[in-house]
């Protein structure tokens, strides 16, 4: 699988060292190269499929559920041409949450960015609110939802609309196995999402190479594949 060197200097730690108290101080990248990139609504790096029909079902032990669905449909956001991605998350059969979700693939460096997301939220199977929508539009940028080349120590923002959506990632680890319904995996990626909307909020999540996302929090892969 070909790398991308480039995405090295976008997501690599920055330290910052404070001399009168000694400490270091750790951020997180917002300068991830979106203004220089050329985007491509479809593709995949080794974490990442952005490719019509591709799927990944997630359940948990309490009747938790999240099909998330590449789409065979695109949106323009801004000057960007984004591919879609559903994501559809139920509890017992009923639905919670559907979002579309807008990605593209930067040609130089083959990281996957994250443009926005449209948010229906369910309460007693009617959409009753949108909370968490933006696009990358006005003061808004893109995210970078998954690194070309995912190094050990990267911090950087998946979300950057102030207020409204700011989840960031770190990578905690490239070497992580774990067994799901749908198989064992080996040598995954395993990031902390946190984000300072929620101060002491955070989640973990585990990518295997080859097929995505394989753990969100209590979630396990049961499926994956083409439609």
């Amino acid at each position: 699988m070909r790398e991308f060197p480039l995405v090295c200097a976008l997501v690599l730690l920055t330290v910052v060292y404070t001399p009168a108290q000694k400490t270091v101080v750790k951020t997180f990248s917002d300068a991830l190269m979106q203004d220089t990139c050329e985007f491509n609504p479809t593709g995949r790096n080794t974490y990442f499929i952005l490719e019509p029909g591709y799927q990944l079902t997630l359940e948990d032990k309490t009747g938790g559920r999240l099909v998330i669905t590449v789409l065979d449909e695109t949106k323009k956001v801004g000057s960007v041409l984004t591919r879609v991605v559903e994501e559809n998350e139920s509890k017992n059969g009923k639905t919670i949450e559907i979002s579309r979700n807008f990605f593209a693939v930067c040609r130089q460096n083959g990281g996957v960015y994250y443009f926005g997301e449209e948010v229906d939220i369910y309460r007693d199977g009617k959409i009753d609110k949108h909370e968490g929508a933006w696009d990358a539009t006005g003061a808004n940028r893109a995210g970078l939802a998954m690194p070309g080349l995912a190094m050990l120590g990267a911090r950087y923002y998946q979300e950057l609309a102030p207020g409204t959506a700011m989840d960031r990632a770190e990578i905690v680890s490239t070497s992580e196995s774990l067994p799901t319904p749908a198989g064992t995996f080996a040598n995954c990626l395993k990031t902390l999402e946190t984000t300072p909307l929620e101060p002491g909020e955070q989640e973990y999540k585990l990518y295997a190479p080859g097929v995505g996302l394989i753990k969100d929090e209590d979630m396990l892969l049961v499926k994956h594949g083409f439609r």
